[in-house]
């Protein structure tokens, strides 16, 4: 773990197969109170979904966990689940309800998060994943008070 300068924490993680991305992710829904927002970032195929499917399975959420690429947004019981991809911006998130999804009381996990990063509040942890080779990932967390 490393202190950032600004008070919020950046922690690192290495992961070599889909399997320690989604038991990293399942080890990130333990940490993750009521309201908090995960917002996730990382190029196609870095296991954005594969990381949201183990937040998923730590929260206890039994349903499939797609993409919702053309949904746009999946509620789930605890957590509703986000794919900005398609969205230009933040005056398209609140069209489709951004500012309810966010101050819900429920856990939101968001891909391709930079396209609304301006409508994240506080509570957000933000996760970048980096592909480092064919099936390996480095994993950067970073967050006010994110702790693993």
């Amino acid at each position: 773990m490393i202190l950032i300068p600004t008070g919020a924490f950046l922690i690192e993680f290495n992961s070599n197969s889909e399997q320690e991305t989604f038991d990293l992710g399942q080890r990130i829904a333990s940490h993750l109170g009521q309201g908090a927002v995960a917002a996730i970032q990382g190029e196609l195929g870095s296991g954005k979904t594969t990381l949201v499917k183990g937040i998923a399975s730590g929260l206890g959420i039994l349903e499939t966990i797609t993409s919702p690429t053309y949904t746009i947004v999946n509620e789930y019981e605890q957590m509703y689940h986000i794919d900005a991809y398609r969205l230009s911006g933040e005056d398209d998130f609140e069209e489709i309800g951004g500012s309810e999804i966010l101050n819900s009381g429920k856990i939101s996990v968001i891909e391709w998060s930079g396209r609304i990063k301006k409508a994240l509040g506080g509570k957000t942890i933000f996760i970048n994943i980096e592909i480092t080779g064919p099936s390996s990932r480095l994993i950067k967390i970073k967050g006010a008070s994110f702790n693993l």
